[in-house]
């Protein structure tokens, strides 16, 4: 290097000129230009020492705070990629904001160091955070959902936090993905599993106000269980988050019998008529599960139906991927993936001990999640044949495998405390499978934060 080069060439320059001075001067000039030589090479060494430092802080900085969702095998997915075409998903990187790095875009943060799947994580008591919305203080809750008001007194279900093994998630901030979705319409679309999750987004949302009542309207209140569209706006960020009925995603039909009954069919070849109304929305997040593990649905006679025939008998296992691969080819036909982010929420975990829904199985009295592993139930086969089906798609899916941190909460749902009243014929029935709110889906929606943060511009 040049400033090398002359600080070696600075003594030989030096002696050439004082070899005509007498010694006392040559010797002081001696001292002199060994003074200068320990000054610039010390002042060297330190300056790369320096460099070294800056440039290597990016990086330690990374390796620290970043925390990145990455695609991998089934069973385990954070993310599904389409297969086909050029379309690859790179990593997305979480990151932890500091006093440091508030000032710094994601843009200036190298996210590729570290790699983390989301969902597989543990259930800490966290009693430094609040939940998302107080108990009891949401408007938009079912109340099927509203454990507090129907009476559930115990609140040791609302301690737990969702920790990912090796990495960590950002806080909830309702502002920040209100800023997000300006000007843009989210809808959900399945089964009461998915009214789950939205009903728990409008409430976390809502939360962010002081004035909670200037800046949203919904539609549909109070019909949540029998109406099939519901839409929550928030007026000053002119977006929309819809929740659309879907249990199976297919087109359910009813036909009338010899007897003049009605007979419901479901056909595995059709999408649900309602999704030309949400086709060509900004976020999509889809689900369905629950509904076919139903009676009618599990025996499969004269259920099923392909065009005009109706299976006599049709096994649920060669029934279901029919009607997601229906689903699918709609998506991959009908929306635009530069426009549309389309998510699918995994199957949520149920907890009946002693029988069904309908048979008498409870849930009552668990006040405290899973802890040991062997005791969660083996992977649901329709969530292997669900990735399966994503994975042969051209349009990329964000998966939200939430089947393994729902299956160690036993403790977080409305069990009895499904209406305000407990007597009677209230206590036969447990719901088990549905989450008290506020419960689970706000981890849901926090995931779903997660993800967003890093996949928006």
């Amino acid at each position: 290097m040049p400033f090398f080069k002359n600080l070696m060439e600075l003594p030989r320059t030096f002696t050439c000129t004082l070899i005509s001075r007498s010694r006392t001067h040559l010797l002081l000039n001696l001292l002199l230009i060994l003074t200068l030589f320990l000054l610039s090479s010390w002042l060297a060494t330190h300056s790369l020492i320096v460099t070294a430092t800056a440039l290597a802080s990016p990086f330690l900085f990374a390796s620290n705070y970043v925390s990145s969702f990455s695609s991998i095998s089934p069973s385990s997915t954070s993310f599904v990629t389409g297969l086909h075409g050029n379309w690859t998903l790179s990593s997305v990187s979480t990151i932890e904001r500091t006093r440091w790095n508030s000032r710094k875009t994601q843009s200036d943060i190298i996210s590729n160091l570290a790699s983390c799947d989301i969902f597989d994580g543990t259930w800490v008591v966290d009693d430094t955070r609040a939940p998302l919305y107080p108990p009891g203080a949401c408007l938009y809750i079912d109340e099927n959902f509203n454990c507090f008001k129907n009476g559930r007194m115990d609140s040791d279900y609302l301690r737990y936090r969702w920790k990912p093994h090796g990495c960590s998630i950002p806080r909830f901030d309702g502002r920040k993905m209100l800023n997000m979705l300006r000007g843009k319409r989210l809808v959900f679309v399945g089964d009461s599993l998915s009214r789950n999750m939205w009903q728990s987004l409008i409430c976390a949302l809502r939360e962010s106000f002081k004035d909670k009542s200037r800046n949203n309207e919904v539609f549909g209140r109070r019909k949540f269980r029998t109406k099939g569209f519901y839409s929550f706006r928030f007026r000053d960020y002119k977006c929309s988050i819809d929740f659309i009925k879907s249990p199976f995603l297919v087109q359910e039909l009813k036909a009338s019998g010899k007897t003049g009954t009605q007979r419901g069919r479901l056909r595995l070849d059709m999408i649900q008529g309602s999704s030309s109304n949400y086709h060509n929305a900004d976020i999509i997040i889809f689900n369905t599960g629950h509904w076919w593990t139903h009676q009618k649905t599990f025996k499969g006679k004269h259920y099923f139906q392909e065009g005009s025939h109706v299976y006599d008998r049709l096994e649920t296992k060669e029934a279901f991927p029919k009607a997601l691969r229906t689903w699918a080819q709609w998506v991959d036909t009908r929306v635009d993936s530069n426009k549309t982010k389309v998510f699918f929420l995994g199957y949520s975990a149920s907890h009946f001990r002693g029988g069904q829904w309908n048979s008498g199985g409870s849930c009552l009295g668990q006040a405290q999640p899973i802890t040991n592993e062997t005791y969660l139930a083996s992977y649901p086969w329709m969530m292997n044949i669900l990735e399966s089906v994503l994975a042969e798609m051209k349009t990329p899916v964000f998966y939200l495998n939430v089947t393994k941190m729902t299956d160690y909460r036993k403790d977080g749902h409305p069990s009895i405390y499904r209406h305000p009243g407990m007597e009677g014929g209230h206590r036969k029935i447990q719901d088990c499978s549905h989450w008290c709110l506020p419960g689970v889906p706000d981890s849901w929606n926090e995931l779903l934060f997660a993800t967003l943060t890093n996949i928006t511009p």
